[in-house]
């Protein structure tokens, strides 16, 4: 026999060997899959466990990739943020710490927020800044904070069908010189802006009625009609429910107000002559515009169309 004899018939039972190795093997690793099977289908524990151990490294698994998938995402989230950051807005947040006020300010600020349904930190920086601007305007800041509630139930972005707008409804077109040492029309929707010149547009309806009772008809757009449709009774009655409060006395949040009877006819009649006074530049009319809010009953905020246009 030649050396390439040898090596083919060494190379053939190498490989022989090998196969028999291997069917052997499978054989081996069968007959052992078979045992396990039967030694698990009567050990109970023992399968459970080994089931808890490979679901638990599953959900490890699955866990991990979820994790690679959210921090990729939540870095692309940061990424956009950061290309919008803008440290400096804390200070144009309208927000106070309830606990920063006094006590007066305080009931007074928890009442209003359970009452309206908002946040008491935005409430309690109005709070603030109905006092401080009743004091320098030489308006009671409950009464700042009665109209507010009954205007628009302490909604920043509310408007009426006739342009008033904010929180105190002020008729925006018509007092835009006040605003523009606030940086112009659009401060209107800046709550605190809007607070402050509402407070002193109901200054001047008191002054120039002579009265509160006059002034708030004056505010309300009233002042030609024979009454303001009970809108100066729901403001006062507001008004006593938060001196009773800033007293510490007890107010159920939910005490009604008297009801507003809707002014209607002015509607048609008067939108004309508001603009065309508008636009010629009349600046101190007493105001006009339609309440948003103040519920009638404070568990809803339902609009009220209380009155509607300046005389």
């Amino acid at each position: 026999m030649t050396w390439r004899g040898v090596v083919s018939l060494f190379l053939q039972d190498v490989l022989t060997g090998m196969r028999r190795v291997s069917h052997n093997a499978l054989a081996m690793l069968g007959l052992v899959a078979v045992v396990a099977v039967v030694f698990l289908a009567g050990r109970v524990d023992v399968r459970h466990g080994l089931e808890t151990r490979v679901l638990s490294w599953l959900t490890e698994r699955a866990a991990v990739r979820a994790g690679a998938q959210a921090s990729a995402d939540g870095q692309e989230t940061d990424e956009v943020l950061l290309a919008m950051a803008e440290p400096d807005a804390i200070q144009r947040a309208t927000a106070a710490n309830p606990a920063d006020l006094n006590r007066q300010q305080a009931n007074v600020a928890y009442w209003l927020a359970r009452r309206y349904s908002v946040a008491p930190e935005p409430v309690s920086r109005l709070v603030q800044e109905a006092w401080d601007v009743g004091r320098r305007v030489g308006v009671e800041p409950t009464l700042v904070l009665a109209v507010m509630a009954v205007e628009s139930g302490f909604n920043p972005f509310a408007q009426s069908h006739v342009g008033a707008q904010g929180l105190m409804q002020v008729m925006t077109r018509v007092h835009h010189d006040k605003y523009q040492i606030f940086g112009g029309m659009a401060a209107a929707f800046d709550p605190v802006t809007n607070l402050r010149v509402g407070a002193q547009v109901l200054k001047d309806c008191i002054r120039r009625a002579g009265s509160l009772e006059g002034g708030l008809k004056a505010y309300v757009g009233a002042a030609n009609m024979a009454d303001d449709g009970g809108y100066g009774a729901k403001v006062l009655a507001e008004r006593a429910f938060l001196r009773q409060v800033a007293a510490g006395q007890k107010v159920a949040v939910n005490s009604p107000l008297p009801q507003a009877t809707p002014i209607q006819a002015l509607v048609q009649s008067r939108g004309a002559e508001l603009d065309a006074e508008a636009q010629r530049g009349a600046h101190g009319t007493p105001e006009a515009h339609q309440p948003e809010g103040g519920p009638s009953a404070p568990s809803t905020r339902q609009v009220e169309h209380v009155a509607l246009l300046a005389p």
